[in-house]
């Protein structure tokens, strides 16, 4: 069997587009929390303040570390973390458990890609190999 094709473009930098797009409608969401922080919880300038400010920024800052091979492992575990705020404000855990379902479905498209690209089953691939 001859080894897959090698393609022009690649696949994981539009993957991990959609990674940091997605972190960005993270942000977005845990923003739009905030009015309701401020009028149920005493403020922004409270602990739960603060937490979602801290989320925000941090979600931020790793739209530029997508590319890093731990990238995953820490956005995995900021949504353990943010699932977990769900005792300071159950608002924010049931955002981390929606954004948690998220990326674990582009995990799993993720584990398709590589796999696919693997196969050299991509119809990039399939394209070069028939010229």
């Amino acid at each position: 069997m001859t080894s897959p094709a090698p393609l022009k473009k690649d696949p994981m930098k539009a993957f991990r587009g959609i990674m940091a797009g997605t972190l960005i409608l993270e942000v977005i969401v845990v923003a739009l929390a905030l009015p309701v922080i401020a009028k149920l919880h005493g403020g922004v300038g409270t602990l739960v303040g603060w937490t979602a400010f801290g989320f925000i920024a941090v979600f931020i800052a790793m739209c530029a570390f997508v590319r890093r091979p731990w990238a995953i492992a820490a956005v995995v575990a900021l949504h353990v973390l943010l699932i977990a705020t769900w005792f300071l404000l159950p608002a924010l855990g049931v955002i981390g458990v929606i954004f948690g379902l998220v990326w674990a479905y582009l995990l799993w498209l993720r584990k398709d890609l590589l796999k696919r690209m693997a196969e050299g089953r991509l119809p990039a691939q399939q394209q070069q190999q028939s010229t």
